[in-house]
């Protein structure tokens, strides 16, 4: 019997155990329900393939796929008090932190970085949705303020990534200050004559938006992104009547003049370095000088080229004219 226990037994419970198997393999499409591998997604820059919904993306991915080669260098940002109220709701404020420290691996919801775009210098910041909801406290503030100093020291275009739910309602008074702290901070940049381009991506609610978020030279948002201040629902329940369709969506709001363009994901990289060496009166990347030569061998004649007349014949109409 004991070949029965020994070896027959254990394949058979080898053969009816289940299989622990991720649950991120496959991602759902929040619009049709398309189920879509995860490797596939990322693949495609977070854009279902063929919905063409864009998934929230997490900052470090943002930054690798936004700038030259995925190559750039993350700003330090300024250390700030973690619980300065000591709150305090469902759990504490320190472990919310911990929490989304070990989840997103990032020290809070912004992150800042320098690098290439199109070989143009660029500074970027990024918002984290998955950092406690992209909400802007001390810490996010601070971020952001920094970004733009680096901005103008090293006289970059700045690209704001804004997705957030929000104010961090665990900092009360503290994150609300950081609206005019920002504003200042986009003054910083305009007096130093620097592109300040505002890329609004899904979602953007709440305190951001009513502060830098809404104050660039430049404002492209992602195709479906929701933008506002309250949600749809909160102003439905407000002013008790239905919104049109498509409200404060991207679509919606460049239809409306809030928005200033549309940019698929695929071609954020290009239309900002466009924009930005547009406003900065620079050129993006030049051609390679085997290119201009092949441009001027094939080159056709030119409507002077050939309107010109040659030395002899205009001679001969001098004669022509003098005998006249």
């Amino acid at each position: 019997m004991n070949w029965i226990n020994n070896l027959v037994r254990p394949k058979i419970r080898n053969l009816l155990q289940k299989r622990d198997v991720p649950e991120n393999l496959w991602i759902k499409c929040p619009e049709t329900g398309e189920m879509v591998f995860h490797r596939d997604l990322e693949a495609n820059q977070w854009v279902v393939p063929k919905s063409g919904v864009h998934m929230r993306i997490p900052g470090r991915k943002r930054l690798e796929l936004f700038f030259d080669d995925g190559a750039f260098e993350l700003v330090k940002t300024p250390e700030v008090t973690q619980d300065p109220l000591k709150f305090r709701d469902e759990k504490r404020y320190t472990d919310r932190l911990r929490d989304a420290r070990a989840k997103t691996g990032q020290e809070d919801a912004v992150l800042v970085a320098t690098g290439a775009l199109k070989g143009m210098p660029m500074t970027a910041a990024v918002q984290d949705f998955a950092f406690m909801g992209g909400s802007l406290g001390m810490a996010a503030g601070e971020a952001v303020l920094a970004g733009m100093e680096a901005a103008v020291a090293r006289k970059t275009p700045f690209v704001m990534f804004a997705a957030s739910g929000g104010a961090r309602m665990q900092e009360g008074i503290l994150s609300l200050m950081q609206m005019p702290r920002t504003t200042v901070g986009v003054q910083m940049l305009r007096e130093a004559g620097l592109p300040y381009i505002v890329v609004l991506t899904n979602p953007t609610t709440g305190g951001v938006t009513a502060s830098y978020a809404m104050l660039g030279d430049v404002h492209m948002a992602e195709p479906g992104a929701l933008i506002g201040f309250a949600g749809p629902r909160v102003i439905e329940q407000t002013i008790r009547e239905k919104l049109p369709e498509g409200f404060q969506r991207s679509e919606y709001l460049h239809d409306h003049g809030m928005v200033d363009m549309v940019v698929h994901r695929h071609d954020l990289p290009e239309t900002v370095a466009r924009v930005c060496a547009l406003l900065m009166k620079t050129p993006v990347t030049a051609p390679e000088p085997a290119e201009l030569e092949d441009t001027e061998t094939a080159a056709p004649e030119t409507d002077a080229e050939v309107a010109t007349p040659s030395s002899e014949d205009a001679a001969e109409g001098s004669k022509a004219s003098s005998a006249a």
